[in-house]
Formats: C-alpha cells, sequence, structure tokens
C-alpha cells in the first residue's frame, strides 16, 4: 500500500512539474509588446502617400509589417485621446472628454496596464501619462519614468513597453526655428485649400515636417536597440501617434486632419497566425479607434475582455467584428467651451455640432502661440481670407456631411444637398443610437459633474436612475434640429424641473436665435436661473434679443460670487468674448480679476488656469493690456 502510494504521489509531482512547465512555455511564448508613440501628427509619412515627408525608418516598418488605412483617435487632443486608450472606454461615456481635467474614473472601468500585469506581463511607461481622471497614474505601471525600459524585465517574463516620443508635439513650433535652418523647404510646401498662403503658415509647415523627420529618427533608434538586444523576434511593435495635427483646424477639431492617425504593426514570423492580411507590406483597411486597443491587447496574450470595454479586438485569439463606423467627439479645449460629435464610415463624415453658435476656430491661448495660427486669424481680420479659409472664425451649422473620398480636406457640405438626404439621415440616426449606446456625457453641462456625481464618476451618474438619459438625448436632439426650430417645446424645457434640460431649452433658442423672439417672456421670468452653463446661455440669448442690461446682471451676478469654480467663471469669459459684451462694469471685473492673479500665475499656469488665460485673451483683443 505504502509503494502504491508513492507511486501515485511521483505521478502527481510530475504532473504538476508538467503543468508548471507547460504554463512557463506559455508565458515565454506570448509575445512582448512594444508601442511607439507619437504625439500631434497626421499621417505625414511617406509609406503614407506623402512625398514631402522624409521617413525612412516607418516607411521600412510598414514594409516590414501592416499600415492601417482607416486608424483613428476618437477624440483629437491628447488626453481624452489617452483617457479612451488606457481604458478601452470612450472618454465621452467616462466623463473624462473635458480638456485638461481630473473628474473620477469609474471604478468598473479599469486601466489595462492593471489587466496586462494580472496577466503575468512586465508593464513599462517612458513617460507620458495625461490620462485625464483624478488618481495615481504611475501606481498601474511596474515603472513609469524617464528610464522605463523593457530592459529591466524579470528574466523570462513577457514585456508591454510604450515609448512616448515629443519631438512631433504642438509646443515644438513654437521656437522659431530660421527658414536657414531648415532642411524642409517653405516654398515647397503644397498648402492644404483652407489655410491662407502666409510666410508664417509656409514656415511652420516646413518645421512641422522636420520634427516628423526627427521622430522618424527616434523611432530608429528604438527599433535599433531592440535588435541588438535579441529580442525583435519575439516582440510586437505598433507604432501611432496620439491623434491628428498639428497646424491649426487639425489637432482640437474632428475633421480627418485632426482624428486620422498613422499606425503601423509589425508582427514577427513567429506570431504569424496573428497577420491581419496575406503578408507584411499589405495595407489593412479596417476601421479601427483608439477605444480598439485596450481590447486588442487582452486578445492578443489571451486574456478576456472585460464587459464594460467599449472596443473591438482587431487582432490576437480573437478578433472581433470590424465596426461599420468610426466614432469621434470634441468637448471643451482648455478655455475654450464647444460640444461636437462625429460619425464617419469610410465614405462619409457626419459632424453634429451642439453650439453651433460657436465659432470654429475660437482664439486658444495655447494654440495661438504658433505663428502660422496668428497669421491666419491676421489675415482674416484684415479682409485677405477668401470663403473658404474665412470659415473657420464663422459660426457653425447644426450639421456638416463630407464626402472624405472625393472632398479629403472636409470643404463642401453636403448635410443641405437633397440628394445626400439618406445618407445625413443615415449618419445621423447613426449618431444617436451611439450616444444613447455609452451614455455619452455631452448631454450634461461640465459645469453640473460634480453636483450630479458626487464623489463618484459620470460614467456611473450617467448609468443611474438619478439620470433622465433618454430625456436628456430627445432635448438635445430637438434643441440642435436644422430649419427654424421648435420655439414653443424650447420654451417648456425651459421651464423643467431638471436645469440640464433647460439647458438644452435655452440651447435651442440660442441656436434658433432668429426666431426666438417669442420666447422673450420666458427667458426673462428665467434670469434668476442658479445653474451656471443654462444662466450662462440664457444672459447670451437675452443679449441676442436686445435684452443686454438683464444679460449684464446675469453674467455679473455668476462673476461676483465667490463661490462659483473656475469653470463657472470661465462658462460666463466665454459668452463675453463671444458676443463681444464690453461694458464698463464687465471690463472693470475682468481687469481686476486679471490684476489680482497676474503676479501669481506664471508658465503653465496660465493656461492651465481658464479664468485667467481667458480673461488675458480679452483684455488683449479690446487692447487694455498689450
Amino acid at each position: 500500500m505504502l509503494e502504491l502510494n508513492e507511486v501515485k504521489i511521483s505521478r502527481i509531482v510530475l504532473l504538476f512539474v508538467l503543468l508548471l512547465s507547460l504554463h512557463v512555455s506559455a508565458q515565454q511564448d506570448r509575445p512582448n509588446i512594444l508601442w511607439i508613440t507619437s504625439e500631434d501628427n497626421s499621417p505625414y509619412l511617406g509609406c503614407y502617400g506623402d512625398a514631402f515627408a522624409t521617413t525612412p525608418t516607418l516607411d521600412k516598418l510598414a514594409d516590414e509589417g501592416f499600415r492601417y488605412t482607416n486608424a483613428y483617435a476618437n477624440c483629437p487632443v491628447c488626453a481624452p485621446a489617452r483617457n479612451t486608450i488606457i481604458t478601452g472606454v470612450y472618454a465621452a461615456s467616462n466623463g473624462n472628454e473635458q480638456m485638461r481635467s481630473t473628474y473620477p474614473k469609474s471604478k468598473t472601468v479599469i486601466p489595462y496596464p492593471e489587466l496586462l500585469r494580472k496577466a503575468g506581463y512586465y508593464c513599462t511607461n517612458n513617460v507620458k501619462t495625461d490620462y485625464n481622471f483624478a488618481g495615481d497614474y504611475n501606481s498601474m505601471w511596474d515603472e513609469c519614468s524617464r528610464t522605463a525600459h523593457w530592459k529591466n524585465s524579470p528574466e523570462g517574463k513577457p514585456f508591454f513597453a510604450i515609448f512616448n516620443l515629443l519631438t512631433t508635439h504642438e509646443s515644438q513650433l513654437f521656437p522659431f526655428i530660421p527658414n536657414e535652418e531648415l532642411r524642409h523647404e517653405p516654398e515647397d510646401v503644397v498648402l492644404p485649400p483652407y489655410h491662407p498662403d502666409t510666410e508664417e503658415m509656409r514656415h511652420d509647415w516646413a518645421q512641422y515636417y522636420d520634427k516628423v523627420e526627427d521622430m522618424d529618427a527616434q523611432v530608429g533608434d528604438l527599433l535599433k536597440e531592440l535588435e541588438e538586444s535579441g529580442l525583435a523576434d519575439n516582440t510586437i511593435v505598433f507604432y501611432y501617434a496620439d491623434h491628428g495635427g498639428v497646424l491649426a483646424r487639425s489637432k482640437r477639431y474632428i475633421f480627418q486632419t485632426g482624428t486620422w492617425v498613422p499606425f503601423i504593426v509589425r508582427i514577427p514570423e513567429k506570431y504569424k497566425k496573428y497577420f491581419p492580411a496575406e503578408k507584411p507590406g499589405d495595407a489593412v483597411d479596417r476601421n479601427i479607434s483608439f477605444v480598439d486597443l485596450a481590447p486588442t491587447l487582452l486578445s492578443i496574450i489571451g486574456a478576456e475582455k472585460p464587459g464594460y470595454m467599449q472596443g473591438n479586438a482587431f487582432l490576437g485569439n480573437i478578433v472581433e467584428p470590424e465596426p461599420e463606423y468610426v466614432h469621434l467627439t470634441r468637448a471643451r479645449m482648455d478655455e475654450r467651451v464647444d460640444m461636437s460629435r462625429a460619425v464617419r464610415d469610410k465614405k462619409y463624415r457626419y459632424i453634429r455640432n451642439y453650439m453651433p453658435f460657436r465659432i470654429y476656430m475660437q482664439h486658444l491661448a495655447y494654440l495661438f502661440n504658433a505663428r502660422s495660427a496668428q497669421s491666419w486669424e491676421d489675415y482674416y481680420l484684415a479682409g485677405k481670407c477668401n470663403d473658404m479659409q474665412s470659415r473657420a472664425f464663422q459660426t457653425k451649422p447644426v450639421e456638416e456631411l463630407y464626402d472624405t473620398e472625393n472632398d479629403p480636406y472636409e470643404i463642401n457640405n453636403l448635410a443641405n444637398d437633397p440628394a445626400y438626404k439618406e445618407v445625413l439621415e443615415r449618419m445621423r440616426e447613426e449618431n444617436s443610437r451611439w450616444m444613447k449606446e455609452i451614455r455619452d456625457v455631452v448631454l450634461i453641462p461640465e459645469t453640473e459633474y460634480t453636483e450630479r456625481a458626487g464623489d463618484g464618476s459620470m460614467y456611473d451618474y450617467m448609468r443611474s436612475a438619478a439620470c433622465p438619459f433618454d430625456e436628456l438625448l430627445a432635448a438635445a436632439e430637438l434643441a440642435t434640429q436644422a430649419g427654424n426650430g421648435a420655439i414653443q417645446q424650447y420654451i417648456e424645457l425651459l421651464k423643467n424641473e431638471d436645469s440640464a434640460l433647460r439647458y438644452w431649452g435655452v440651447t435651442g433658442l440660442l441656436s434658433h436665435i432668429e426666431d426666438a423672439e417669442p420666447a422673450l417672456p420666458a427667458l426673462k421670468a428665467a434670469a434668476d436661473e442658479d445653474a451656471t452653463a443654462t444662466a450662462v446661455l440664457i444672459g447670451e440669448t437675452l443679449f441676442q434679443l436686445e435684452e443686454k442690461e438683464l444679460a449684464e446682471k446675469i453674467f455679473l451676478r455668476i462673476l461676483n460670487d465667490e463661490n462659483r469654480t473656475m469653470m463657472e467663471r470661465n462658462w460666463v469669459l466665454n459668452s463675453v468674448d463671444a458676443i463681444d459684451f464690453r461694458t464698463p462694469t464687465i471690463e472693470k471685473w475682468i481687469k481686476d480679476f486679471y490684476d489680482s492673479k497676474s503676479e501669481e500665475l506664471k508658465g503653465w499656469d496660465i493656461y492651465s488656469n481658464y479664468d485667467f488665460s481667458m480673461c488675458k485673451m480679452i483684455l488683449e483683443r479690446w487692447e487694455v493690456i498689450g
């Protein structure tokens, strides 16, 4: 009996050792993953057909890998784009879409590095985080620093490593490089039709292409290091940009120029089963966007995709169906408040503007550090821009529709063309369907996030019984319909108990201001509105209906209330600037606020204190300060 037990024990031990060895083998067989990201650049690469670009490294990588031709950032700016990537949930669904912000993330939503680490990967980030939610970003990584590197991973453990290259970031245009030092000649630049032909515009385009060339060389250094480490044959390499850019009307805008990104994946022969096309060097036309990246990582490593993730895995063990549409979003950009949504298939792009009374290219403090942006605005104010170039400084239509195959710069709006009615309705319905599916937070003004969510997240609030989601979506659609609007229904919304529904009521009136005169009694009755965003738009609507004294009282009531937040003051200042509401009392408040803060705020603080930044821009435009 003892001998039999010993035989059984021996067999059990052998089985355990075998299972352990198989587990270790499986661990070692899983690919390493290297992500190389660049900042603020559209596919200005030779491999994407750009003859002006000098990008030998990335062109070679595309020859060795797979070049995606329909890859998109769901948000056209850094922090919300990264929020979507790190969570696998649209920033517009997380409640982390506003650029920048630190609203809470739902505990339901787990950043993918934590999932990869749980699955046995060593995860390292060098070095940018910028995830746009409150919390400790570093704790989700094994290492997150300027020295973070795959070479620090333990023996036999697969790694996931990111290197974030800042060389093409927008800020790299701000230091002026003399023309004679540029490698790309300004006179050889082919300008997009929406840009005026100014000396500054040509210079910045040429300097930008130099920066893309520098970035390409940095990618080469990383790939060489990977090769020399002997790990290239076990490592899947991704290269992509964090959104489009970078000259004005690209970054921050949900046009093709702000959302289309270069995206290249090199897969070693060892992992041929993951090839998305027949052979390396092939282009892949599948629709992919950043919300798909976290599910794709989990698919590659063989981990289960959590139910909260909203994207589709496009590589790995389980490739999910290709989405017919890509969804794109834009909300507040730094100090400038705006709201738009877009839907794109492989031929058309539909855009719905939820604040059509705002111009496209509001004067954004950070953006207008670029001499090219300044020159565009100067040309417009001097009357030198043609109709196409002038459009950037004019208010928006409610709906836009572009045939991106035949109109890649998205110049010719087809929304009012009867020949495209069916396409317009299809895309419009898809936008509404998607907003409902992801519980889009844009339906609540940002000034109410904390009041509604408390210490929790807007992701959770939008899914709670407290949120009248269906009514909000219907009100937003009603408020931003084309044509004469529904004035009486807007008036009724203005009387609703829910402040966000009142917000959409006044949005409808302001969006259809030419027909809003019958709403004047209701607007006057609502002049004591306490919810800031709603009150501000009531004031702006009253101003447009020539009730300027009452509008001024509303604005000053909010500005003088010490319990109001920076963001609430910022909403007022956005309206003041949009309608150029210059009165002695308003000007004095702005000047006093500016003076009280100007010595305290320096450097980046000027841009991150949005109320101060707005005051500075308004006073400069009014020529109160230099």
